[in-house]
């Protein structure tokens, strides 16, 4: 497992080979103290088919696919399930292979370019699927971008599995967030999305206006997809312990937030931990939507480029 880091005025990222995994995301918070704002194994050894997918790369399709599997061009493709779903790639989805480092460039702009060679019918998929997944650093932005071609028609959805806090360390229920949303995809009782929306007014999701966290997740945390209104920020996450503010962009129709419960703190860098400890923004197309027609196409052509880039942004207020 190698580790590469890259860094600027603003920012330094580790990354690593396993999955494509950023390990550690560094900035300056108002009083000019390093925070390392995502969660981070201890010991690398627990990245490997970790249940969290922490920091990793996703796919080759992420979120939930129906335990049916789905169909491409008349033809039937069975998938991996467990639980009633078949969740994020597969048994050994992306997250769980060692990437090829490509590049790595230091100075102005620099960044890491991982890729990865999907063969044909790897975990129930058609066509061989060439990746890349690329971390650059722009002055005070980090932008994750994937990109993949096919040789055969195929569906893709990848996306990064970051959880952030933007104190480092404690719980995220004391940040305030933005979500630019104003319904969820609905989910069945195997929490695969069942084609239909809700609306969040009045509900727990709502976040269409900046409010803490703790205002809105009293009893129950957030594992769900929100269609976006915009994408340019889709959302704005601030924590004022810190000062630090991180606005999310991209160019994707969906983001899955996710606000894990408890997470055990001996495990990780980032120390105390405490109830609600990240928030996870996993930019993407819909889950499940090989099987909802009406939801936005994630089929990739044969000889097409598939790209999701998502752009984070980080600022001191």
């Amino acid at each position: 497992m190698q580790e590469y880091s890259i860094q600027n005025d603003f920012i330094k990222l580790i990354a690593l080979d396993y999955g494509a995994t950023i390990h550690q995301l560094i900035t300056k918070d108002k009083n000019g103290n390093n925070v390392n704002i995502v969660l981070g194994f201890k010991e690398k050894q627990e990245y490997r088919h970790n249940q969290e997918y922490l920091g990793a790369s996703v796919g080759r399709f992420a979120g939930r696919v129906h335990e049916s599997g789905f169909t491409l061009n008349n033809q039937h493709y069975t998938l991996l399930s467990n639980n009633g779903a078949h969740l994020h790639g597969g048994k050994e989805g992306f997250s769980f292979k060692t990437w090829k480092l490509e590049t790595i460039h230091q100075g102005n702009d620099p960044f890491i370019k991982f890729s990865y060679t999907s063969s044909d019918m790897e975990e129930g998929y058609p066509g061989n699927l060439q990746v890349f997944c690329t971390y650059q650093l722009k002055k005070n932005k980090l932008i994750i971008t994937y990109e993949a071609k096919s040789d055969k028609d195929t569906i893709v959805n990848l996306t990064n599995h970051n959880y952030y806090n933007l104190d480092g360390s404690g719980s995220i229920l004391n940040h305030e967030l933005m979500i630019a949303s104003d319904k969820i995809l609905t989910k069945d009782e195997n929490a695969v999305a069942d084609g239909d929306f809700m609306s969040v007014e009045g509900t727990h999701y709502d976040f269409r206006k900046k409010n803490k966290i703790g205002n809105q997740i009293k009893t129950k945390g957030i594992d769900d997809c929100y269609v976006l209104t915009n994408n340019d920020p889709l959302a704005v996450l601030y924590a004022k312990n810190t000062g630090i503010e991180m606005t999310v962009s991209s160019n994707q129709s969906g983001v899955v937030v996710y606000t894990p419960e408890n997470f055990d703190e001996n495990r990780f860098l980032n120390k105390p931990l405490h109830k609600y400890p990240a928030i996870c923004f996993e930019t993407q197309g819909f889950p499940n939507a090989p099987n909802q027609p009406h939801f936005p196409s994630v089929i990739l052509k044969k000889g097409e480029l598939y790209k999701n880039e998502s752009i984070f942004a980080l600022t001191v207020k």
